[in-house]
């Protein structure tokens, strides 16, 4: 809880960051204080101290999030190619990758200050690596004024060195982004609960609910940004959240083991690409609707699990899932208020940017 609420407030500081430094820098700065401070917590003497460092985890979080989004969308813009979703991906993966290095350094030794060491050093080698392949700043057409900007509610596109309330259509992409993230938390706090409390599964089946939702938001993150090229951001989201829904619902209504998988399978697949998309439109917006929708979403994030369980108990598991459903309907309808940007035409040999698409990543 600590984390999420420093990761929530620290939206005033990550615009002026943004708007002073830029991404790359920023980029840079967070990540390292992120490896450095995992020394902190492992030294941290009591449980308050230990609080005020998962705090300032989470601003460092925010920090990184938007920043490295930035470079996502400037990576989009620079070379002509969707990339985010893939960028997404690889977070996803990191997940991954980090339960099984807490797995396997258990299995070597207890010792939090090993584990955090070991778990700083392979974060400082990342860097290393990612360090140069950042781009310096990020394209002028990520920055510049949108014609297509909601004019009338104070220019959202104007550069500006003070913050001034959002446009109307970057509030739409901050719903979008907090229901979305709501849907996604969701399922990863709850699904295996529902699966062994409701669905009646076995002890080694519950797992695999989030497993389900792991591996298709990971599989649906690699051809995501395909699709974004064929058919638009816009459509993507729609479609996706909408399947999120329906195939939650109709989970929910059918009951067992069976249904759900397919239904936690249909939410993984469909919300997947939803804040890949939603993060390159409000990078368009620039820096301030950039910084504003991540930290909805890091709100979104935080506190969708527990309004999840307080509905849970008030009424039943069943009906809180249902909540989950009903907020990805609510992504589909928001995105009908975002302009969305037009698909990108698939790079031929000819317009194809020279080969550096992948290595980049934030």
């Amino acid at each position: 809880m600590a984390t999420g609420v420093g990761a929530a407030a620290s939206f005033p500081l990550v615009a002026a960051l943004m708007r002073r430094v830029g991404s790359r820098r920023l980029s840079l700065v967070s990540a390292l204080c992120l490896a450095l401070l995992l020394f902190a917590m492992a030294a941290a003497p009591n449980y308050p101290v230990a609080l005020v460092v998962m705090c300032a985890d989470g601003v460092l979080v925010g920090c990184l999030n938007v920043a490295m989004n930035a470079q996502g969308a400037a990576l989009e813009a620079t070379y002509g190619r969707n990339a985010m979703a893939r960028l997404h991906a690889t977070f996803s993966g990191g997940s991954l990758a980090a339960a099984l290095l807490a797995s396997g350094m258990n299995a070597v030794t207890s010792t939090v200050a090993v584990h955090f060491a070991v778990g700083a050093v392979l974060l400082l080698a990342l860097l290393a690596s990612a360090r140069t392949g950042l781009l310096a700043d990020d394209p002028a057409a990520a920055r510049k004024p949108k014609k297509e900007t909601e004019g009338a509610e104070g220019g959202e596109g104007r550069s500006r060195s003070t913050w001034a309330f959002p446009a109307r259509m970057t509030l739409w992409m901050g719903l979008a982004m907090a229901f979305g993230t709501v849907t996604e938390g969701a399922m990863n706090d709850w699904s295996a609960l529902y699966m062994k409390d409701v669905a009646k599964a076995s002890a080694e089946l519950a797992p695999m609910g989030i497993a389900v939702v792991s591996v298709m938001m990971v599989l649906a993150r690699l051809f995501a940004d395909g699709w974004r090229s064929r058919w638009g951001d816009g459509r993507v989201v729609r479609v996706g959240s909408t399947l999120a829904g329906a195939g939650l619902a109709l989970a929910l209504l059918s009951g067992g083991v069976a249904p759900a998988l397919a239904g936690f399978a249909c939410v993984g697949l469909g919300i997947a690409a939803v804040t890949p998309c939603v993060y390159v439109a409000a990078a368009g917006q620039g820096s301030d609707a950039l910084t504003l929708v991540a930290t909805m979403g890091t709100t979104g994030l935080l506190a969708g699990p527990p309004v999840i369980g307080f509905i849970a108990n008030a009424s039943s598991l069943v009906w809180g899932l249902a909540a989950v459903s009903a907020s990805a309907v609510v992504v589909a309808l928001c995105s009908t208020q975002i302009r969305w940007t037009a698909p990108e035409p698939q790079a031929g040999p000819v317009a194809a940017a020279p080969a550096a698409p992948a290595a980049p990543t934030p």
